[in-house]
């Protein structure tokens, strides 16, 4: 085929315009950013273009899922690793006078990728830097910046005290910026509730570029960014935390049953019995293919002596088998990390990269009446006995305890009374230029759909951590309306999602923070809701638009 010159020469003009295009507010964001900056030559050396030597390694070094790791995947035009307030308030003007999206990334676990990747031109904001921790042992509080992650904040806390915790995850990589958004549980939510139950105050900076505190941003506000999830109110700098009491001495259990060693009736009987287990014992199970074998591990921990959980749990639990040969007693956090890491040697904490990752996949469920043992026989095996279920887990996470005290309106987060326990299901695998992973989640999303008669309905419930966007998407125009959102947002917040909405709409009405599954704002999408909300969100705008503007600056 012969191309003659004109038609080369169109096409150039093509692809010149384009690059032009997305050049134009990439300068213009650079150069908005060091105007913004009282040290220019400081903030150059916290940008990274997609020229820069550092840039690859910098946004590869906090993608957690490598689905999100290819050359297909969208990457930011600039990366902005700031070490202060100011330059995030500079990155947040700049970005919006020059009409690109944000996305700020604290430890990189957001299971979609959404903390660091977006269809259309974005800024990414690294919070990598702002890693900063103040612990009172005294009044059992502790500042954190939420570029922190969970490890590096055990670690400490076990510095400073051998008998404080903070009810926080395992994965020691997660960090605390969009744990704690999204509400975050762990080996203490049974005793002491959810991360954000334990959050006391935070300084945010909004939509136009305030830093607020919990009195001046409100108590709306205050409630919406505890468990309302990441990348939809502001870009949180800090959390204050309550710390909470741990024995020195906690026992760690774990027991291994196959089919035909009846784990299909223990799962059956562990679901009538963990949520009704005293605040202090968590036994979670795991159902994995181990060795070709279909096994089924019940582990946990109990904030006591093995002595006391041995008796406790033959009395409750007497099928589980429980003898004191298989417990550990040990502090709270070597036996979180026991076998995780070389020599055991806590140090690794601190190594926010200390990790092997995958291309994965995640979904959640929320079960609230038992599941007949037929399901745990036949239907669970049957899906691992596939090729690809070798390479996935299901994580059963009990509730009670003090999560069935808690109103499921006290925070965003709604799944607390009724709840029996949570069906986490993972597959993964190391990554292979030859892999089609494409199988592995069709084989997930089959598994899910056979799984809709056991677990909650109307909606069918998820955790807004795990974020999946098989549920449903926001439209792309920044203008997704509330029914159009709510097919995905009511399974992640029930009825709160209303509040959050409304929240949404005071504080960022026009959507500077959005994602694919952002929370909507009432105002840009008034033709699609109820006329009193759009009446009830036009007139609180109007109001909070008259208030003086208020800010804590740090």
């Amino acid at each position: 085929m012969e191309f003659t010159f004109p038609f080369v020469f169109a096409i150039f003009l093509v692809f010149s315009a384009a690059s032009t295009a997305v050049a134009q507010p990439q300068q213009q964001f650079l150069r908005c950013l060091t105007a913004q900056s009282n040290d220019s030559a400081s903030i150059s050396q916290l940008i990274y273009s997609r020229n820069s030597g550092s840039y690859s390694s910098v946004l590869e070094s906090s993608i957690q899922n490598l689905r999100f790791d290819t050359e297909a995947t969208p990457k930011p035009l600039i990366i902005v690793t700031p070490t202060s307030a100011s330059h995030i308030q500079a990155a947040v003007q700049c970005s919006k006078s020059n009409g690109l999206q944000i996305r700020t990334r604290s430890g990189g676990h957001d299971f979609e990728g959404l903390s660091y990747v977006s269809q259309a031109p974005f800024v990414l904001i690294d919070l990598v830097n702002l890693r900063s921790v103040d612990i009172d042992v005294e009044n059992r509080v502790v500042w954190v910046q939420t570029g922190l992650t969970v490890g590096e904040l055990y670690y400490r806390i076990y510095e400073k005290s051998k008998t404080l915790a903070f009810p926080a995850a395992s994965c020691h990589s997660v960090g605390l910026g969009g744990y704690i958004s999204g509400g975050g549980y762990g080996p203490f939510f049974r005793k002491y509730g959810l991360a954000v139950d334990n959050v006391i105050d935070a300084h945010v900076i909004d939509a136009n570029g305030r830093i607020l505190d919990r009195k001046s941003m409100g108590e709306d506000m205050f409630w919406a960014i505890r468990g309302g999830a990441g990348g939809n109110f502001g870009i949180v700098l800090d959390w204050k935390l309550k710390l909470v009491p741990v024995p020195p001495t906690v026992t760690f259990f774990a027991v291994k049953k196959t089919l035909e060693e009846n784990a299909a009736q223990l799962i059956h009987q562990w679901q009538l019995v963990s949520p009704k287990l005293p605040k202090d014992v968590i036994s979670v199970v795991r159902v994995a293919v181990v060795n070709q074998t279909y096994q089924v591990s019940f582990t946990g921990m109990f904030l006591g002596k093995s002595d006391e959980l041995v008796s406790l749990m033959q009395t409750s639990f007497p099928e589980l088998g429980l003898v004191k040969q298989l417990c550990l007693e040990t502090t709270w956090i070597q036996g979180l990390y026991r076998g995780q890491f070389p020599n055991d040697s806590l140090e690794y904490l601190l190594n926010r990269t200390w990790a092997e990752k995958e291309v994965f996949k995640v979904k959640s469920d929320y079960v609230q009446e038992p599941i007949p043992e037929s399901v745990f026989q036949q239907i669970w095996p049957k899906y691992f006995n596939e090729e690809e279920g070798k390479y996935a887990n299901l994580l059963l996470v009990p509730y009670g305890g003090i999560m069935d005290e808690i109103p499921d309106t006290q925070t965003p987060f709604p799944h607390r009374a009724g709840n029996l326990y949570k069906i986490v299901y993972y597959i993964g695998r190391k990554q292979d230029q030859n892999l089609d992973f494409q199988n592995y989640t069709s084989w997930m999303k089959r598994f899910y759909d056979e799984m809709t008669p056991y677990v909650s309905k109307n909606p069918r419930e998820v955790y807004a951590n795990y974020r999946d966007l098989d549920l449903g998407t926001n439209n792309g125009t920044g203008k997704t309306s509330f029914a159009e959102a709510s097919v995905w947002g009511l399974g992640y917040y029930k009825n709160n999602f209303k509040r959050l909405a409304q929240v949404k709409t005071l504080v960022d009405p026009e959507n500077f923070f959005r994602h694919e599954q952002s929370i909507p704002s009432l105002i840009l999408a008034s033709k699609s809701i109820p006329n009193f909300e759009v009446e009830v969100a036009g007139l609180l705008l109007s109001i909070i638009q008259f208030l003086p503007s208020q800010g804590l600056v740090v």
